[in-house]
């Protein structure tokens, strides 16, 4: 099985190291791929391209998994790469001509209060590191229309964590359902649960390959 790690939004690969070592240790082949969130030029195709070409000449249909923004991008992947499922983990859902600018309000999102809202649930040492692998968001991609009238006809599933102070698991559970008729799959952890538990995602992963998954 080929799973496709996209970053969220300032993310890189690194921000799925211990999800890409659990799944290579269990066999399983696994594309961490590097978005181009600081290329001023790069939108939503830009994005897209790097999916297709890091993932390059593999065979067999493929496994995307969407972390938060990268949820914009997934779903046009289908166009251009035979996809097999796609995973949301703790994914922004898009609608046909929103924007990410316009998901916000669309949702009805409430911004969290201050403090540490992506890496608390962490030890100390490896939310600093998180912290630290951000990157800045210079390109197109948040003001750009989702280009799709509708969502692709691939399987998805939907992951969050139960301790997500970003994304809160009553809201993007009712998002989730709303926008992809889909129930959510909760699990331990916050916004990054590949980085605070990666064997129990990796579990979910491996357990979607089996069972006959949700069509949107």
């Amino acid at each position: 099985m080929t799973f496709v790690l996209l970053p969220g939004a300032c993310c890189t690969s690194w921000h799925w190291h211990p999800l890409t070592a659990e799944l290579t240790k269990r066999g399983h082949d696994v594309v961490p791929v590097e978005i181009p969130w600081q290329d001023p030029e790069a939108g939503l195709a830009r994005y897209v391209d790097a999916v297709v070409d890091a993932v390059g000449d593999r065979p067999n249909p493929v496994t995307l998994v969407a972390h938060s923004l990268s949820g914009f991008t997934a779903p046009l992947v289908c166009e251009r790469l035979p996809v097999g499922l796609i995973v949301f983990v703790a994914g922004m859902i898009p609608r046909p001509g929103e924007s990410v600018e316009e998901w916000w309000t669309n949702t009805a999102y409430v911004a969290p209060e201050s403090g540490d809202t992506f890496f608390h649930d962490l030890p100390a040492e490896l939310a600093a590191e998180g912290e630290r692998r951000l990157t800045e968001m210079l390109g197109q991609g948040m003001s750009e229309p989702w280009p799709l009238e509708r969502f692709p006809a691939v399987p998805v599933r939907a992951v969050i964590g139960a301790e997500d102070r970003f994304f809160p698991a009553d809201f993007l559970r009712r998002v989730t359902l709303e926008r992809l008729g889909v129930e959510v799959d909760e699990m331990p952890g916050a916004h990054f649960p590949m980085l605070g538990h990666p064997v129990e995602l990796a579990d979910l992963l491996e357990g979607y390959q089996d069972a006959k998954p949700t069509r949107p």
